[in-house]
């Protein structure tokens, strides 16, 4: 594969406004996607978030009311979910430390004084500082997952325009100690349907952008 076959993709993918509802995007596909974001990097490697995947279309057609009716929701195949713990606890911290022990088989002075560390510092703050932390890291995961769709030539739309309390209740989030931080419908583009595809791709010049120190 050519080196920047990656660069290539992500010059071709753009938020599509337009989704075709009779193209379904094949479940490998999809699970590639999940897979990236899955294995997307988190802070201490807590991983506080997680996907729902919402490939029903009764449920789609509940959200995208409460999502400013944007068409993606209902024309693409697949509608992933990101949502965020609310508060870091001891419980989920330590499932995640002895989940690392367990699948390493081993474990070391640092790596538990990191555990503590933790412990002593992340449930005593605020729930709701807790939960934007987890937040910014659902959104690394989000990333990841629109890189992989890119890759695998499958056009998404991430977005922030949903009011998250209702999300959260058609999906019963709350319960499971989980808050919705952004949506990404999955699917193909309907070209001729689209304003946007035909546009050239925008961004500032590599010379305003990154900076060299």
């Amino acid at each position: 594969m050519p080196s920047d076959a990656l660069i290539e993709r992500l010059q071709w993918r753009y938020a599509a406004k337009k989704l075709d509802p009779a193209k379904a995007v094949p479940q490998a596909k999809v699970e590639r996607i999940l897979e990236a974001a899955r294995l997307a990097p988190t802070s201490s490697g807590l991983q506080p978030y997680e996907i729902i995947m919402v490939s029903s279309k009764e449920v789609r057609e509940r959200i995208k009311p409460i999502a400013w009716n944007q068409g993606q929701i209902t024309d693409g195949s697949h509608l992933l979910v990101f949502a965020a713990w609310d508060n870091y606890t001891a419980d989920r911290i330590n499932m995640m430390f002895d989940l690392t022990n367990s699948v390493r088989g081993a474990t070391n002075e640092g790596w538990e004084n990191y555990r503590n560390m933790l412990l002593g510092m992340y449930p005593q703050r605020e729930a709701e500082l807790n939960f934007q932390h987890a937040a910014r890291q659902a959104y690394i995961g989000l990333s990841a997952a629109m890189m992989a769709a890119a890759f695998e030539e499958v056009d998404c739309t991430p977005m922030e325009g949903f009011d998250a309390n209702a999300l959260d209740e058609i999906l019963a989030l709350r319960a499971r100690g989980l808050r919705s931080v952004a949506i990404l419908p999955l699917g193909y583009r309907e070209a001729d349907k689209d304003w946007l595809v035909n546009l050239v791709k925008v961004r500032r010049p590599r010379e305003q952008f990154i900076t060299e120190v």
